[in-house]
């Protein structure tokens, strides 16, 4: 990708976002691994409260500049959403829920994905990017189209 379609498609999903009540701020993001953050979403998990960090983390890193390497910030972060924040400490101590991310990254390599968001369905479809709403519509009902009588079953 060049920087020009870079760019324009940073202005896409700051536009979408915008229609949607999410004031992305990409002058503020601060790159850096996001392993540990996608190691507390499966911590949250346990808890039933995956969605909310997940969201929480997004906030973070694309409205609030936040680093999602940095311990303080992850374990703040989970503490807003209700985890214990010492278990947040002792996950980030250790290789918890390592290999789980790393099977996540495996199957993502295997999907073909290379950007967030991206939606996957059944396996088969995707797509890339900020999407409007009519583009996932008319990806579930593609998906829904190609499934077979007896999958669509199960």
């Amino acid at each position: 990708m060049t920087v020009e379609q870079a760019r324009e498609a940073e202005q896409q999903l700051t536009g979408v976002a915008e229609g949607e009540g999410l004031p992305f701020r990409f002058e503020i993001a601060r790159s850096g691994t996001t392993f540990d953050g996608h190691r507390l979403v499966h911590l949250a998990q346990t808890h039933g409260l995956q969605d909310e960090m997940k969201e929480r983390l997004l906030r973070a890193y694309f409205t609030e500049g936040d680093l999602m390497s940095d311990h303080d910030t992850l374990v703040r972060l989970a503490g807003e959403v209700g985890l214990d924040e010492q278990q947040v400490r002792e996950l980030l101590a250790g290789d918890r829920y390592a290999a789980e991310v790393r099977a996540d990254e495996r199957t993502a390599g295997e999907l073909g994905i290379g950007a967030v968001p991206t939606f996957v369905v059944d396996r088969k479809l995707g797509a890339s990017g900020a999407q409007p709403p009519d583009a996932l519509l008319d990806l579930l009902r593609e998906g829904w189209a190609r499934r077979s009588p007896a999958s669509a079953l199960a």
